[in-house]
């Protein structure tokens, strides 16, 4: 038996499946048919290679991630067809409640595209075991990760995806306070509790280049930094903050040009970004040579100093009018999944560090 990170991440993608079906969550109504009626209706008429594409594509990831789960589990009965099985209860589920949400339409051809793509990605995972690419994976992360590397590792994997989201300051995650105080506002209005809340005497001004340059900074410098946690030799750092670094550009580059057009795509590479950047390349280095339990510490105070810092910017309505006329940037938004990544990300790290620091006073 294994504890593998292919375990969390079905269960924080089957998370988004359900978010994703269905969005927007409101104006539930019974329409008077019967939730799985959609299972006879005709064929749609109308359908594009892009909605057969999300659809199939959508779930491959949820049954790879399955059958990887079961074998590194150690199970393998039946693997790719309860995989299969799962993933289309799952869309049937999210297809028949999508009755009740007037502004999402049930499709069985939506239902048979998801079971296939989901079949897909577990006879994925089902070729790559019997090729043996799953043990080498595993001889990998041995050599590489410390034992209890999971959170971390699903957390270094999920970051790539929050950088999707275009932000008002370039790897800048967790920007919610802005946010909070408006839903929280709204959700006391016409209450007496509504004058409990601070009120700024001015609204949040734009960061300064200089507060800008620390925050690119530490948005680099806290994943290189988690992952120094989580990986056992100096030599492994360095080449893991090369990907870090590389990965983290290229999901911001990809991100620009799906959301304002492939014209824009290095608009967000300014002066304070590039030195933000060069400055935690320099940090990192320096700190190839720290033991894990000093860089734990030192990314639980980066993180405090970073969310202190990019909850003063504030949002910009400019990214939500961009990405309405956008075609690939509704995409990359996939009804504010990425947007939800990046806002929780930080606060997920934040956990993990603390479940860290906690585990390791309770083995003294």
């Amino acid at each position: 038996m294994h504890k593998t990170s292919a375990s969390p991440l079905a269960v924080i993608y089957a998370g988004l499946l359900v978010y994703a079906s269905l969005y927007p969550f409101s104006d539930w109504r019974y329409q008077g048919v019967v939730p799985w009626g959609f299972l006879t209706s005709p064929l749609p008429r109308y359908w594009t290679g892009f909605d057969v594409a999300v659809n199939v594509l959508g779930y491959m990831p949820f049954g790879f991630l399955l059958v990887l789960s079961a074998r590194r589990s150690g199970r393998s009965w039946h693997t790719v067809s309860l995989a299969t099985l799962l993933a289309g209860v799952l869309s049937l589920t999210m297809e028949s409640l999508q009755n009740y949400l007037p502004a999402r339409v049930p499709s069985n051809v939506d239902l048979a595209l998801n079971v296939f793509g989901a079949w897909l990605g577990a006879m994925t995972a089902w070729a790559l075991e019997r090729l043996g690419m799953i043990q080498r994976w595993s001889r990998f992360r041995a050599r590489w990760f410390v034992p209890d590397a999971r959170g971390g590792l699903v957390l270094l994997g999920l970051w790539p995806l929050t950088l999707l989201f275009p932000a008002a300051v370039p790897f800048g995650l967790g920007q919610v306070l802005e946010r909070l105080e408006t839903a929280l506002a709204d959700a006391l209005h016409d209450t007496p509790f509504l004058d409990w809340l601070p009120v700024r005497d001015i609204e949040l001004q734009p960061l300064v280049p200089g507060v800008e340059l620390v925050c690119v900074m530490l948005g680099l410098l806290i994943p290189c930094l988690l992952g120094y946690c989580i990986i056992r030799a100096m030599s492994q750092r360095a080449l893991f903050v090369l990907l870090l670094f590389f990965l983290g550009l290229v999901s911001s580059a990809l991100s620009a040009a799906l959301s304002y057009g492939p014209e824009h795509a290095w608009a967000w590479f300014s002066l304070p970004v590039r030195v933000g950047m060069m400055t935690a390349l320099v940090f990192v280095i320096l700190l190839l040579w720290l033991p894990r339990r000093a860089c734990v510490a030192l990314v639980l105070l980066a993180l405090g100093i970073y969310l202190s810092l990019i909850n003063q910017a504030p949002t910009s309505p400019y990214f939500a009018q961009t990405l309405s006329t956008w075609e690939q940037g509704r995409f990359i938004r996939f009804h504010g999944l990425a947007q939800w990544l990046g806002w929780v990300w930080p606060y997920a790290a934040l956990a993990y560090v603390l479940t860290q620091i906690a585990g390791a006073d309770s083995k003294q």
